[in-house]
């Protein structure tokens, strides 16, 4: 089995290719959940519902958010009502968002509503949020601070931000079945997800960096010279008072990492880094990229 950290993009494209070389009951995936929010009554978690949808068969791959050919009927009339929701959901999407907002209400964890979820919709894989202590990260910004969503959705990333910060009532700690797919994966992968606001958070929940001490851990780098592949990564790792590079990602990770991937094309060094081609533009460069990990995986045999 191998155990994946992932955000809501670069590892969910990696896990794409993954699916090629093992079955979907030999994946679990450790999932962010820093960015969930509620929102119209239901319960966002967007990073947990790209995951969930990819092993679903329900992704929309164009966007790599919701479902595919999904309607916004619900979210059109709700607008027109003069309520905002800067998140464009979709229909399917909200049921969803709405029946684990009902099972949170209720008193099940996010761990218990997301396996429950997952049977549902069919899906094999172990998808387990980093937490069930709710934790949320929002940006600073003079003379405040706003939800990651509010920020990169809303604001399309166009505003100025001076700092990050988790807000909690109590310290996240990682789950019990997170520790023990950790302890009982062949490897542990890192997917090209922002370092900041993806990995960052599941890194920071208690017990998690001990059993990656623990692990063979791969960390796939989501820079290209000083640009990230997508998103703000470049931003947030500025405002974390990092280095928007390979070697500033390389330097939140080697605590434990054992290899560190970066881009054929990075002109950044990182001494001992292994060259890939990181770029997932298509299902055969994820696939790519997937065929190479397995082999420093194997290779280790």
């Amino acid at each position: 089995m191998l155990t994946f950290l992932s955000g809501g993009t670069g590892t969910p494209k990696l896990l794409r290719g993954m699916r090629v070389f093992l079955g979907d009951a030999e994946i679990s995936v450790v999932v962010n959940t820093a960015e969930d929010m509620w929102i119209s009554g239901g319960h966002l978690s967007p990073d947990i519902d790209t995951v969930m949808y990819l092993f679903a068969e329900l992704l929309n791959t164009d966007t790599w958010w919701g479902i595919a050919d999904d309607t916004f009927i619900t979210h059109d009339f709700v607008t027109r009502l003069g309520e905002e929701e800067y998140i464009r959901i979709g229909d399917r999407d909200r049921g969803v968002m709405i029946v684990r907002g009902e099972m949170l209400r209720k008193g099940l964890t996010l761990t218990e509503a997301t396996r429950i979820l997952c049977t549902r919709l069919g899906v094999d894989a172990s998808v387990l949020p980093m937490s069930d202590t709710p934790v949320t990260t929002r940006v600073e910004i003079p003379g405040g601070t706003m939800h990651f969503q509010e920020y990169w959705v809303k604001h399309r990333g166009m505003v100025e931000i001076t700092g990050v910060r988790r807000v909690y009532e109590e310290p996240p700690e990682a789950t019990p079945a997170v520790v023990s797919a950790l302890a009982d994966s062949e490897a542990v992968i890192l997917g090209p997800s922002n370092p900041v606001t993806s990995i960052g958070p599941i890194l920071e929940c208690g017990g998690m960096r001990e059993a990656l001490a623990d692990a063979f851990v791969i960390a796939v780098s989501p820079f290209i010279g000083d640009a990230p592949v997508s998103g703000p990564a470049a931003a947030l790792m500025r405002a974390w008072g990092c280095d928007p590079s390979s070697a500033g990602t390389f330097g939140l990770y080697k605590d434990f990492v054992d290899v560190f991937i970066q881009d054929v094309r990075d002109p950044v060094g990182v001494p001992g880094a292994v060259r890939c081609d990181t770029l997932m533009a298509d299902r055969g460069k994820s696939v790519g990229l997937a065929g190479e990990i397995m082999r420093i995986v194997e290779g280790r045999g």
